[in-house]
């Protein structure tokens, strides 16, 4: 997620490319910031000094409520800063620069909010303002901590920090002073010479470790990880990390265009972040040391230097970058992996959809940043279903001069879905406003249904026809057909573009049709294909949770451990009321307890594969109606230790834990409907 993977011949340009980048800022008047910056995380204290050449006289800018002015000039005199307004936390500032002053300088200074350690994967997805302290601070591009000259400009930043910490920023490490002795403090200098959208500042107790890699016709990339003592320690981790970063550089280089940095560091946080910036990536140390986050999440970070970071987001017409890097990461790394793998994924990505309440679906225009389940569903999953289905539109070749259209004809300048339209009808020669429009305009998805499937002749000859239907207004859909016949299947595709349609295939008679089995179209899943998983009561609107135990110490845990998984407040239910309900019910209690509830309520048991397995199991249950999400613990404490694992299983239906780690884990089984064909 951005705050907010054999190089080939064109790394040969990427010295040229960059100089060009920076060319052509200059050329279009970009901004700059030249920024000195002295932070004592231990008092949480920052002093500041800030350059710039405003746009106009009458320059705004906003500071956090932390954070005051203590001298201002403009050409070497003073200029009087004055209020200017207040959102929040965040004032609003107003000078006067002078006629024939061509630089301001600003000097403010404070104290910082201190480092939120209680902030959980949700809270660091919104705003967040500066913190500090001893163990990590983070200054986030958007926590206003720096005067900001224009929507995108150039900047410099030096930033001292004690002689015990280290800190770190986007952009290429122009200079570097360690501590000579215990008094001195470490020195840093990052300069920025592309167009940047803000400034990421990071600090921690960190220990670096760096690797050069050799580039032809340019400087070697400098590739570095900031962790912690403790995950330095561990043997191996530092070189796992710098050796994977390099592979997935590489990748992404030969698909995409040159890598747009001079380097690239991996930086441990204190908090539950994973967050991409350029030439960075700030991940929790927690997840660090876990061998999926390198295999998965890394390569997704490194990608963002292109999608996000090397081409900007013009928000204004929707977040495409998100979806682009997680098929082209995450998704890729499946198929990788195997056609299961790949199709498991994209089954994940409709039971997403399938558990966003009908009201609260919006169309994929409208998504911004990932601020809660419902808004993921769509601007993760719907949008890489999306880059999914227009592969298989215009074909794999096509895709991929597509994409690189993009990079080339867009780098360092914001770029929207219309971008990104015209470079794949530029690459595939053929129009697609209306495949975008559909699904970037309309909420929700279609619903396509094989009514029947009947075999009638034509001049002797055999011909399938299949009866299709779908809601009004109808979406225009190219849809996969598997014909089964005994032994094997064969696929043929369809173009389905009204509310119902009777299509003629010419094939053998088959015995049965499954329409699009393999989900390679972004649809509304019948209920049977739709085993629930944790999600649905996760992002419900109106959850309710029961108590299968009478302890208090228990009840107090199951209802802190309910405030922390659902984004809506639950609401406290009775047992027989809650279990007899229709809305999404979470079922809390002891081994024993909750037992007896499901018997009582005559659902089914706890199921084999979990029984007697770890210190706690979450499991759904299905009910007439609305399923049953149902938390089994051997203790209060056993229940705790969920406190910061369950909310990141949303998509999982049953799982096991041994304390907080996750031992077992799986979805219920999904069926796929096979019509019969007539024969006639």
């Amino acid at each position: 997620m951005r705050a907010v993977p054999g190089l080939r011949v064109a790394r040969l340009a990427l010295a040229a490319l960059l100089a060009l980048a920076s060319t052509l800022a200059a050329a279009a008047g970009a901004p700059r910031l030249d920024l000195q910056v002295e932070l004592d995380p231990a008092t949480r204290s920052l002093r500041a000094r800030a350059e710039l050449v405003p746009a106009e006289s009458d320059f705004r800018f906003a500071l956090h409520e932390s954070l005051s002015v203590s001298a201002a000039s403009a050409g070497g005199k003073s200029v009087k800063v004055t209020p200017a307004g207040r959102d929040g936390a965040i004032r609003e500032w107003r000078v006067t620069v002078p006629a024939g002053a061509a630089t301001l300088r600003l000097e403010y200074q404070g104290t910082l909010p201190a480092l939120d350690r209680g902030l959980d994967h949700r809270g660091v997805l919104r705003a967040m303002p500066p913190m500090a302290s001893p163990e990590g601070s983070f200054l986030p591009a958007g926590g206003a901590w720096y005067p900001q000259p224009a929507p995108l400009f150039a900047y410099k930043l030096d930033v001292t920090v004690p002689a015990s910490q280290r800190a770190v920023a986007p952009g290429r490490l122009a200079a570097e002073q360690l501590p000579a002795g215990g008094g001195d403090r470490y020195r840093a200098s990052f300069e920025f010479d592309q167009p940047a959208d803000g400034i990421d500042l990071m600090a921690g107790p960190w220990v670096v470790r760096e690797r050069t890699v050799p580039r032809a016709g340019a400087q070697p990339l400098r590739l570095r990880t900031y962790f912690t003592p403790e995950l330095d320690a561990t043997p191996e981790l530092a070189d796992a990390y710098l050796d994977d970063t390099r592979r997935y550089i590489e990748l992404y280089s030969g698909q995409i265009g040159a890598y747009p940095f001079a380097g690239f560091s991996v930086v441990a946080s204190p908090l539950p972040t994973g967050f991409g910036m350029p030439t960075l990536t700030y991940l929790g140390a927690d997840v660090i040391r876990l061998p999926f986050i390198r295999a998965t999440s890394l390569g997704h970070e490194v990608l963002h230097n292109w999608w996000g970071n090397g081409v900007y987001v013009d928000y204004a017409s929707g977040n495409w970058s998100e979806g682009l890097t997680t098929f082209m990461a995450d998704y890729a790394y499946k198929e990788q992996e195997s056609a299961d793998a790949a199709r498991e994924m994209r089954l994940g990505w409709l039971r997403d959809f399938a558990a966003v309440p009908a009201g609260e679906h919006a169309p994929l225009a409208a998504f911004r940043s990932r601020t809660h389940g419902a808004a993921a569903a769509v601007g993760y999953g719907k949008s890489a279903m999306l880059f999914f289905m227009l592969r298989d539109l215009i074909g794999e070749q096509s895709f991929r001069q597509g994409i690189r259209a993009f990079w080339d004809s867009n780098r360092f300048r914001r770029a929207g879905w219309d971008d990104l339209r015209e470079a794949f009808e530029q690459a595939s020669g053929r129009p697609l406003k209306g495949f975008f429009s559909q699904w970037l305009g309309r909420a929700g998805g279609p619903a396509p249904v094989l009514k029947s499937a009947r075999v009638a002749r034509d001049a002797g000859a055999p011909r399938l026809l299949l009866e299709l239907e779908q809601a009004a207004p109808p979406y225009a859909l190219h849809l996969p057909i598997e014909l089964v016949y005994p032994g094997r299947t064969e696929t043929r595709w369809v173009d389905l573009a009204r509310a119902q349609e009777t299509l003629r295939i010419d094939a053998e008679p088959p015995t049965g049709v499954r329409l699009d089995p393999e989900l390679r179209v972004w649809r509304v899943l019948e209920r049977d294909q739709l085993p629930p998983i944790l999600r649905q009561w996760y992002i419900a609107s109106a959850a309710q949770v029961a108590f299968a135990s009478d302890s208090p110490e228990v009840r107090e845990a199951g209802a802190a451990l309910a405030q922390r998984l659902f984004e809506a407040p639950p609401r406290n239910v009775p047992l027989d009321a809650a279990l007899s309900a229709a809305a999404p019910v979470m079922l809390v209690g002891l081994h024993a307890d909750v037992d007896a509830a499901l018997a009582r309520a005559g659902l089914a048991p706890r199921p084999a594969n979990i029984a007697g397995k770890g210190s706690a199991q979450v499991w759904t249950v299905e009910r007439q109606g609305m399923p049953v999400a149902v938390i089994s613990a051997a203790s209060a404490d056993a229940l705790r230790a969920l406190m910061r694992p369950l909310p990141h299983y949303g998509a999982q239906s049953w799982l096991v834990f041994d304390g907080s780690r996750a031992t077992g884990k799986g979805v219920w089984g999904a069926r796929v409907k096979t019509v019969p064909v007539e024969q006639r």
